[in-house]
């Protein structure tokens, strides 16, 4: 869908290459311009590594060419300069004073390219008084408030189990450059485009925010029980916990119908979702008195049936093991100097086909000779130079 649209990466770690990818997913030719010697930061994250490559970095680096460019000197300026010329897109991690620096700062770079998409994604934005602060995921989580909200409130702040500003901010990025896109299709207008992981990841806790916002109440950390929906929550079963979700009266109805009590679905004290909040820690209770007799895979097998939405709590390889996951083609693998690379893909089907991959994660400066010299057609003689200055 992106076929025809260039986009040259500067950025390292997740936030800026998920972004990236995201966009060559969808059909984008993304080259990826990293540090000669050492690249990417991710490359080096780990163990654990595969064909030499952290597993880290090969998750966030698909369908990119990679090109090694010093352009913090004048001849690499040049050469990124070169390559910017041609480019629909560019993203950038770096903060505002370090884009000013290198000259790859909106301003400068839009001044001769007025339909250039610029994209920065950074920890605080580009303005306000912590715009200058390094951040990585960890930070932005404990700015937004999901630290605090995550795990019960014995323990201490807990992060997500993944790098979720990272992904909620390239996630962010890359869907910015589609509407960009779309209105410069329209007009030939490019943009500056300024994304935070603080940011994105406070949008993610909005519905929390909001609710304090509006309520003056604020959230406590419950473990796996939502404040607002009454009965949301994990509960323990004969052999393995299991979480279950009585979102509305309907659902909660069919659930005391499907454990065989029906009775327990009536009365003005559980009517409705408020009066059950009120009555939650009896509720409870009941409940898990009822599924504590039973293995969780028989209370899955009657939940599903009754339409009742419940579910595992998984382990990784049990979520790689899953029959339903594997018929999406959520997991695939990619063939490289006979390693299987493993990949996670999009989860978005178009047209009944999931987005898909064209090349594996790149090693560093695979794509020098194809970008430098078929691309902008540097001579040989310039690439020998180039090499010689230790630019590229």
């Amino acid at each position: 869908m992106l076929n025809g649209v260039r986009v040259v990466d500067l950025t390292t770690s997740i936030a800026g290459p998920y972004a990236a990818m995201l966009l060559a997913d969808f059909g984008a030719e993304v080259v990826k311009v990293e540090r000669p010697g050492g690249g990417d930061d991710a490359r080096h994250w780990g163990p654990p590594f595969l064909d030499e490559e952290s597993l880290w970095f090969l998750s966030v680096n698909r369908n990119k060419k990679s090109v090694t460019i010093d352009y913090s000197s004048q001849q690499g300026a040049k050469v990124l300069s070169d390559l910017l010329d041609t480019a629909d897109v560019v993203i950038t991690n770096q903060v505002a004073r370090a884009q000013k620096k290198l000259g790859v700062d909106a301003e400068t770079l839009r001044a001769a390219r007025p339909g250039l998409l610029h994209v920065s994604l950074t920890g605080f934005g580009l303005t306000g008084v912590n715009a200058a602060l390094p951040c990585y995921d960890l930070i932005a989580e404990g700015y937004s408030g999901i630290m605090d909200l995550t795990g019960t409130i014995d323990i201490e702040p807990q992060k997500v189990g993944a790098p979720a500003a990272d992904m909620l901010a390239g996630a962010d990025a890359a869907m910015a450059v589609l509407a960009a896109l779309h209105r410069r299709a329209a007009t030939g207008q490019g943009c500056s485009i300024d994304i935070s992981l603080t940011e994105s990841m406070i949008r993610f806790v909005s519905p929390r925010i909001v609710s304090y916002l509006g309520s003056g109440e604020v959230p406590r950390r419950s473990g796996g029980r939502d404040s607002v929906i009454a009965i949301y929550q994990t509960f323990e079963t004969a052999d393995l916990p299991m979480t279950l979700g009585l979102g509305n009266d309907g659902i909660w109805k069919r659930f005391w119908d499907a454990v065989g009590q029906p009775q327990e679905a009536e009365g003005e004290d559980v009517a409705s979702n408020a009066a059950r909040r009120v009555n939650r820690a009896q509720i409870v209770e009941r409940i898990q008195r009822v599924l504590v007799t039973r293995p969780r895979a028989e209370w899955l097998d009657i939940f599903a049936k009754a339409k009742v939405p419940a579910g595992p709590i998984y382990r990784v390889d049990e979520v790689v093991e899953d029959r339903h996951f594997g018929e999406r083609q959520t997991f695939f693998s990619i063939e490289r100097n006979g390693h299987c690379l493993p990949q996670v893909g999009l989860g978005i089907h178009i047209d009944g086909q999931p987005v898909g991959y064209r090349m594996a994660p790149p090693r560093l400066g695979e794509h020098n000779e194809e970008v430098l010299r078929d691309m902008l057609g540097y001579s040989d003689a310039q690439m020998s130079a180039l090499k010689d200055a230790a630019v590229i």
